[in-house]
């Protein structure tokens, strides 16, 4: 046999090849490759002389390669390689490369081959077939490196470290221009990526003095001023400059609502006016209370702001002694951080007890916001508060969340303290209506630092989408048309001529060509993944959103098949691929198989379905630059800040139903990165049913944002019980002041409605929540009869929702379900304990039943949950029958009420899991929901637990607090009772927990006075994955644990100096 040239390109052939009988294994050794793989495949069942076989290059760029050449005799023994390969030593061949892969570089045997001689058709005996450590021809060596030949990719150490192989790659549609005839007539045009973008220079403090921060006119501490510097902002915009000189905004006079498109730096004045009313309170007590929508946002939020104050000293004395302290130690005195700006996060399952004493700043979220106000004027501390921002603020008439705004806002409103407001959105139509209400100014801005460049996808077509609205609607019509009059568009096209859209009518800028695999079949998947590909391909981040968690995983795992493998990446990114796949596999949860494939090219995905350590490794990856494509759910737009150059819309729905202006906006909006983009993209691909409506959608007016506290009377009464139980209002004049300031009636002014008739209204609206709230026994009226005046006071009940922070509604289900619990509270299991921290309202997001799985564990229970059971009337007989395709029914207030018990005994034996120690991802594969959902459920129910405990004492039941209390903390720490102490230090929670415990660790003297030496190997011990890794990464992964160890020892001694102050605070 001869291994002959082809003259084709990366092609050789196989000439003189002798008769076959049986399926062999042609391998040819290709020289200087260092692109493609070294051996050549070829496989055939029979093979008839004279034939040839030919091989192509998998790398389709390279040249041809010479080969070697050896020619055969069929007489002779094979010195080439036409070998017969039996499926055992296939098998075994596998088996020894993967153990290989699993070992350290430096502990690999050298790759030795053998000269074996092979007669063709003579079948070899086990010994021939024992394991080779080389796949390939027996007379074939490895190559070795000369002076001028460096070793291939494919034998570098990291080529053994690399992440499991997945499916085989696939190739991505071109994308081209519309006329590449008219643009090579012009000289052609650059690449998308290539040229440079003319555009307007943004002003500099050179040419205007007050845009730098540090200009007298802001007042500014140094050390602010330089720690904004550190962190990229050392001038400011010209609008902003604008908005931060109003009139009376600096010195605190003044409320201002502005608008600014998503990132064009409106958080910055916001922080400014903020910091500023906190640094310049000369008694050194000044509050803040910063409102965001989502845990994700307080959480980035909190982390931004402390490293803006780092180092700044506040003014006054903190120092000096309160005459109502004297004669005692003062813990927050030797704090170390006392003459600091404290920085705190309060979100579902953070600290319930909080007041103005625990912070300088607060990121709340809504919820949280609320209930700080609430407790700050019950006990008189509110005067130290000076500003509150709302970020955000369009979703003031969210009905389910952001009218606890409006109810916030209307207090500060009624107080006499001068409270600053300052009120923000990316997306605010009626401006003036906010403006009205709060009495403060308005600006607005339509700028952004870096231009977004706006397109529609649509079979196939890019459209620039600012400018073809109308005739895409004419498209759409005529498609419509035309499919039901096909047998007369050829006669009236010749007759009158063509028909009023044509081609030129409606000119695309580019065109995606269809694909030839069958998973692209799609064409709107098809130009999903094109574009990514291009966007990542040019090294620039790409941002997809997509409709569900399934669409997103989807998505990012076929984008991930078109890019460039983990072999062709840059040598630095693989090694930070490489260390991301290792953070996330030695994380609580493990790591997730589809982000295994996914991330060694490049792509992750981002919804909640993943955990919080999760969502932050990627973000973070993503935003260094490791990952090149993020693929996010549309939920998600508002609730991370990923900017990207480009952001591709798949499809524009949300689930089933298509997305509002606002969120279409969130999402477009996160194209353009301030300093690496020049200018940012959004593209929107639709499929043909959706066009019309897509378009309508691109270019609709954002709704008008309005008051939806009398949309529903449940809004109405809350806001009433809240003012009565604080205190604010007590009487009916009170009453109808609170209610006169609140949005719904300055709306009901600018309606232009007469006086009259809206006071009316307004009254009508009181009356009716009053009298509901009575019947509910919430509140108690005292009538005065000689000055005929009433006052209304809350219940011992009322007063119990408000502290706990329960909507009405939901507390009268509480109050009976406690109520009852008091007469039978089963206490010798955990199981009635549990269920009484499940949430009541937002059950049906996420929390379907399971009915099998429910069953199963019904069946596990021990006497004491049956006996929870029993007692909540929860029968097995509609465990069964539901388990049969049953339907719960839900159609009166009792068959709502049991619903709900079965809905939350089920997120009971969940939590029962975690505080047993069982990892998230076990309880999520347990249950068959996703481990981001276990873990969202274990926050809820530490938030709502809190409010059960404040709910108990307030009632004066005492002892059932202290038992809520207890579970409280295990629910939080995610273990048995034995390891709370050590579950208040920082990353030792649930299992580490426990492993530390088992190694000898025991309490946080112990821990806090270990050498951080010592608790690496305990957390070796605790990882969830052993990973085996090189020397050199070893010795990286060892670094990064030895660092969480002096955290860890850090943290145990802080708990355990309070513990030790604390005691000696008893002994006195």
């Amino acid at each position: 046999m001869r291994i002959v040239p082809d003259g084709r390109r990366n092609s050789v052939a196989l000439a003189d090849v002798p008769p076959l009988s049986r399926r062999c294994h042609v391998r040819i050794r290709t020289k200087d490759c260092e692109k493609c793989h070294p051996i050549a495949h070829f496989d055939r069942t029979a093979v008839t002389a004279p034939s040839s076989l030919h091989f192509q290059c998998r790398s389709l760029h390279h040249s041809r390669h010479p080969v070697m050449s050896h020619n055969w005799q069929p007489n002779e023994p094979s010195p080439v390689g036409i070998w017969h390969k039996t499926t055992l030593q296939e098998a075994r061949e596998q088996q020894e490369l993967q153990r290989q892969q699993n070992q350290p570089f430096h502990q690999r045997p050298v790759l030795t081959t053998t000269t074996t001689n092979v007669v063709i058709g003579q079948k070899r005996s086990i010994n021939d077939v024992r394991p080779q450590l080389y796949n390939g021809p027996p007379t074939l060596k490895r190559p070795t490196p000369g002076p001028s030949n460096t070793p291939t990719p494919g034998f570098t150490p990291s080529a053994f470290i690399k992440a499991p192989s997945g499916p085989p790659p696939l190739t991505a549609s071109t994308i081209d221009y519309a006329d590449p005839i008219a643009t090579a007539a012009k000289g052609g045009i650059p690449s998308e990526y290539s040229q440079r973008r003319a555009l307007p220079s943004t002003p500099t403090s050179t040419s205007d003095p007050l845009l730098s921060l540090s200009h007298p006119a802001y007042k500014l501490p140094r050390q602010l001023v330089a720690n904004f510097a550190s962190l990229g902002i050392k001038t400011i915009y010209p609008w902003q400059k604008q908005c931060l000189l109003g009139p009376g905004l600096l010195s605190g006079d003044k409320n201002l609502v502005y608008s600014a498109p998503t990132g064009g730096g409106k958080s910055l004045v916001a922080d400014l006016l903020m910091l500023k009313r906190v640094l310049d309170d000369p008694a050194g007590e000044a509050k803040a209370i910063l409102v965001l929508p989502y845990v994700a946002l307080v959480q980035e939020k909190v982390r931004w702001l402390r490293n803006v104050v780092g180092g700044i000293s506040r003014s006054g004395d903190l120092g000096q002694k309160q005459p109502h302290l004297e004669g005692k130690q003062q813990l927050w005195a030797r704090r170390p951080d006392k003459d600091t700006i404290r920085v705190v996060g309060f979100f579902g399952g953070s600290k319930m007890r909080a007041t103005c004493a625990d912070f300088d700043v607060a990121v709340c979220t809504m919820e949280k916001a609320n209930s700080l106000v609430n407790a700050a004027i019950t006990d008189c501390s509110i005067s130290k508060l000076r500003a509150v921002v709302l970020d955000e603020c369009h979703m003031i008439d969210d009905g389910y969340r952001g009218y606890l705004l409006e109810l916030m806002t209307t207090k500060l409103l009624c107080l006499d303290q001068q409270v600053q407001i300052i009120a923000m959105s990316a997306t605010l139509t009626n401006i003036s209506l906010l403006k009205d209400w709060l009495g403060g100014h308005s600006y607005e801005t339509h700028y952004r630092p870096v231009p977004i460049e706006e397109h529609l996808v649509y079979d196939g077509k890019i459209y620039p989408a600012t400018t073809t609205a109308s005739l895409l609607k004419t498209a759409t019509q005529l498609d419509t048309r035309n499919a039901t009059t096909t047998t007369t568009t050829t006669t009236t096209t010749t007759a009158q001529g063509p028909p009023p859209f044509t081609t030129s009518s409606l000119q695309h800028i580019r065109f995606i060509h269809p694909s030839l695999h069958r998973e692209f079949k799609d064409p709107v998947l098809n130009a999903v993944v094109a574009l990514a590909n291009e966007t990542a391909r040019a090294g620039y981040g790409v941002l997809v959103f997509s409709s569900s968690r399934a669409g997103c995983e989807s998505d990012a795992v076929l984008i991930s098949r078109v890019l460039p493998s983990f072999q062709e990446a840059d040598p630095l990114i693989r090694e930070r691929r490489l260390d991301l796949l290792n953070d996330l596999r030695s994380s609580s949860t493990g790591l997730d198989p589809k982000l295994e494939q996914t991330i060694p090219c490049g792509v992750a995905f981002h919804h909640a379905g993943l955990t919080t350590e999760e969502r932050e490794l990627i973000a973070n990856a993503y935003d260094a630059g490791t990952l090149k494509v993020c693929v996010a759910t549309a939920s998600l737009a508002a609730g991370i800040n990923l900017p990207a150059r480009r952001v591709i819309l798949h499809g524009a729905r949300m689930g089933i139903d298509l997305v509002g202006p606002a969120m279409l906006r969130q999402m477009r909006g996160r194209a353009g990165r301030k300093g690496k983009d020049e200018v940012g993209e959004t593209y929107l691909c639709c499929r043909r049913n959706d066009l019309e409506a897509v378009v309508d959608l691109m270019h609709a007016d954002l709704p008008q944002i309005t008051s939806c506290l009398v949309s529903d009377e449940r809004r109405i009464r809350r806001a009433l019980l809240e003012v009565i139980a604080i205190k604010l209002a007590t009487s009916r004049e009170a009453l109808d002041e609170y209610v006169g300031r609140t949005m719904l009636a300055c709306e009901q002014r600018l309606a232009e409605k007469e006086t009259e008739e809206w006071e009316d209204q307004i009254r009508g609206y009181i009356e009716i929540g009053l009298e509901k709230l009575k019947e509910m026994g919430f509140i108690t009226v005292t009538v005065d009869e000689r000055f005929e005046t009433a006052s209304y006071s809350t219940t011992k009940l009322g007063g119990a929702i408000v502290a706990s922070s329960l909507d009405p509604e939901d507390g009268v289900f509480i109050h009976k379900e406690l109520e009852r619990s008091l007469k039978g509270f089963v206490m010798d299991g955990e199981m009635h304990v549990l269920y009484n921290f499940t949430p009541v309202s937002g059950l049906g997001n996420g929390t379907s039943i399971n009915w099998k799985v429910f069953w199963n564990e019904m069946e596990k229970l021990d006497e004491s949950g049956l006996r929870v059971m029993s007692f909540l009337g929860l029968k097995p007989v509609v465990l069964n029958r539901m388990l049969q395709g049953g339907i719960l029914k839900e159609t009166t207030d009792e068959e709502k009420d049991t619903a709900r018990r079965y809905h939350r005994f089920y997120l009971a034996l969940q939590l029962r899991d975690l505080c047993n120690e069982v990892p998230i991802h076990r309880v999520a594969q347990r249950y068959d929901v996703p481990r981001g959902t276990v873990q969202t459920l274990a926050q809820t129910c530490q938030g709502f637990a809190a409010g059960m405990i404040k709910f108990c004492e307030a009632m004066g039941w005492g002892a059932m607090a202290a038992a809520l209390d207890h579970f409280a903390d295990r629910l939080k720490a995610g273990a048995r009772a034995d390891l709370l102490s050590l579950s208040k230090i920082t990353f030792v929670k649930s299992r580490t927990a426990r492993v530390f415990w088992d190694n000898g660790f025991k309490t946080v003297a112990v821990i806090a006075n270990a050498d951080p030496k010592e608790l690496v190997p305990v957390l070796m011990q605790a990882q969830p994955n052993k990973v085996r890794l090189e020397v050199k990464d070893e010795q990286k992964y060892l670094d990064k644990l030895l660092a969480k160890a002096k955290i860890i020892t850090d943290s145990a001694n802080r708990i355990w100096q309070i513990e030790m102050q604390q005691e000696l605070m008893e002994e006195e």
